[in-house]
């Protein structure tokens, strides 16, 4: 007798998303480009509601003129503003990028910290920018939530978060710490690959419809 095909259960989901993801992308490249926590902190806080290609196009630019705080905090505002104009956000990011290498001078003998709580301090730096600095810098377990982990976590059934510190808090629960790091990046992979804003709508791609056979409807998502 054939059994009837059903959802699976939280549990069941969890297993499966995190075997899947792991043998999909077994050790998944940072996607931004940068030589030290110095040139990732600002590549991160450039990314912001840009996407990271664009990032990788304009960061060597700056980091020719300058690759440390130093000569950084030496530059004119309007001159980093210049040179990071095609990220979006120039006037804010440039002010801010200026003001934090002054401040790792001032503060940090010209190192980034190590801490969440000092990294949110940074000028232009909040939560998420200090969780991937903590992960992809230092190695620190942390799950950096972005609108596309947040969308993918409730395609999947992993949260109902109203926002990103919800779905965050939700992820790390499910998901055993060492594991955090490398699922943060591959999650974004499986959904910039398969799971897009577009591409799918909680029907379409191999993990929903593994998790979901009997959904019959799109998926609809709390916005962030």
């Amino acid at each position: 007798m054939v059994l009837a095909q059903r959802n699976l259960n939280k549990a069941e989901r969890v297993a499966y998303i995190d075997a899947k993801l792991a043998t999909l992308y077994p050790k998944p490249p940072i996607p931004l480009d940068h030589s030290d926590p110095f040139t990732l902190l600002i590549a991160v806080l450039l990314s912001a509601q840009c996407t990271d290609e664009r990032v990788n196009q304009v960061t060597p630019g700056l980091f020719r003129e300058a690759d440390n705080p130093l000569a950084m905090a030496a530059l004119d505002v309007d001159d980093i503003r210049t040179l990071i104009r095609p990220c979006g956000l120039s006037p804010q990011k440039s002010k801010a990028i200026k003001r934090l290498s002054h401040l790792l001078l001032a503060e940090h003998d010209g190192l980034v910290p190590q801490s969440f709580e000092a990294l949110e301090q940074l000028p232009g730096v909040g939560h998420k920018t200090a969780s991937v600095v903590m992960a992809q810098a230092f190695g620190v377990p942390s799950f950096p939530v972005d609108t596309h982990i947040h969308r993918l976590a409730q395609r999947w059934g992993l949260s109902r978060g109203r926002n990103v510190v919800e779905t965050e808090r939700d992820l790390k629960k499910l998901f055993v710490k060492p594991r955090w790091n490398d699922l943060h990046l591959q999650i974004i992979f499986y959904g910039r690959e398969y799971c897009s804003a577009r591409g799918c709508d909680g029907r379409l791609c191999e993990i929903c419809r593994h998790c979901y056979p009997l959904r019959k409807h799109p998926k609809k998502v709390n916005k962030p």
